[in-house]
């Protein structure tokens, strides 16, 4: 027995010897590593209900633009989530599949039997339990002693089963930030590879919100040892902006959703974030592996699955962000598609620009759409068209039926 408790000591020491050396390459790289939760927290969204073959669809799109890992779905809640779950297993091979847990033994069997078959380092747990005072006192009922306890008692028990282990304290930016430590210490002395700050009810400012990574970076001493992750609710609609200025102080992992759907006013958008860190790699001084020109597609593709529409000012995804009908900004366009725009629809992988014809639309735009259509017109005629179009009632849509209705219109004359 004294010989098979040494060689089970040994495998521990080499195993976590590996992973510590994981976490380090990671935490030197500076690269920010996109975990996107579009099937779980995304899909708890009112309406936005997926099967498990939509699921396996959209797993697939998120692979191919670069997602690092995937919040798969919460196995003891379901067995749609756990049928999810088992059809991913050796089809989308690139990400980490992770599973949602309760602190308790049975949803850690759960995800166990629902990710049995993936890779050990392409298999992961995320753990969650209530820390504020709220939740203590009003949902659990337990005292932080308690709490501590059911923290170190749960990741040691995923431990035995899993290496990669994560552990978010629920409505941490409302945790009081001595005790939110000591439950990262906790965590991560008992085998958590990564701790997540989510901002469960989304109260926080940027400023506020790096002021908490700040604290935690300088108060968790063993922090070194695990990865943190952001997760970041919409309700103030800085989701965006909290999880940026999280990035700028050194978070290692981001958790966003496709077009920002999930609870309420929906999470941190995925394609905004990766579109900031792009544009602005001055600032953040960061680098990351996701490809820019799946983003468009991947937003239309989780909008037709979820049946939940995007906005036409969506950011990245939306119909208005490459189409105008300003007649200034048409002939700016036309010159040269950088004067309005701030990035090209092919970095996003969009259509293209739509010059919109309209009321607000001048002689150039006018002109350039005749022009494609073949339409042989003097500048006259191309004046007189812009006024009949002026002259339309509202809500009239100038589609290339209309526009040529016009000028057969004008020859009749």
């Amino acid at each position: 027995m004294s010989g098979l408790s040494l060689i089970q000591r040994l495998q521990n020491r080499v195993r976590n010897a590996a992973r510590d050396a994981v976490i380090s390459h990671h935490k030197r790289s500076r690269a920010v590593l996109f975990s996107d939760t579009t099937l779980r927290d995304g899909e708890q969204m009112p309406g936005a209900t997926l099967d498990p073959e939509q699921k396996l669809q959209i797993a697939l799109a998120l692979e191919a633009a670069g997602v690092h890992s995937l919040d798969a779905g919460f196995p003891a809640s379901s067995e749609a989530d756990v049928e999810a779950i088992r059809r991913m297993i050796g089809v989308v091979k690139k990400p980490v599949l992770t599973a949602l847990c309760r602190t308790l033994p049975s949803d850690i069997d759960a995800a166990e039997r629902a990710l049995n078959g993936n890779p050990m380092h392409k298999r992961g747990v995320s753990l969650f339990c209530g820390t504020s005072p709220i939740h203590r006192t009003e949902k659990l009922n337990k005292s932080k002693t308690e709490i501590l306890k059911i923290i170190a008692e749960s990741v040691e028990y995923a431990a035995k089963t899993f290496r990669i282990i994560a552990f978010s304290p629920e409505d941490a930016s409302r945790t009081e930030m001595n005790f939110l430590c000591e439950c990262y210490r906790e965590a991560i002395d008992a085998g958590a590879t990564t701790i997540g700050f989510p901002d469960t009810v989304g109260v926080l400012t940027p400023e506020k919100a790096a002021d908490c990574i700040k604290a935690i970076q300088d108060s968790v001493p063993n922090i070194d040892r695990a990865l943190l992750a952001v997760h970041f609710h919409n309700d103030l609609g800085l989701a965006v902006a909290n999880t940026l200025a999280c990035i700028q102080e050194g978070a290692n992992v981001v958790q966003c959703t496709v077009n920002g759907i999930g609870e309420r006013a929906g999470n941190a958008a995925l394609e905004e974030v990766v579109m900031a860190l792009s544009l602005h790699p001055d600032q953040y001084q960061r680098t990351f592996r996701m490809d820019t020109t799946k983003l468009s597609p991947l937003c239309r593709l989780v909008a037709d699955l979820t049946s939940v529409s995007i906005s036409r000012m969506k950011p990245i995804g939306g119909d208005n962000i490459f189409a105008t009908e300003a007649g200034i900004h048409q002939d700016g366009l036309l010159k040269n598609p950088d004067t309005y725009l701030p990035f090209r629809p092919e970095k996003v992988g969009a259509e293209g620009i739509q010059l919109v014809l309209g009321r607000h639309s001048g002689r150039n735009a006018v002109s350039h759409r005749l022009a494609q259509l073949q339409l042989s017109v003097s500048d006259g005629a191309v004046g007189q068209v812009m006024e009949l179009i002026k002259q339309q009632p509202r809500g009239t849509v100038v589609d290339d039926r209309l526009l040529m209705t016009l000028v057969d219109g004008l020859a009749d004359d």
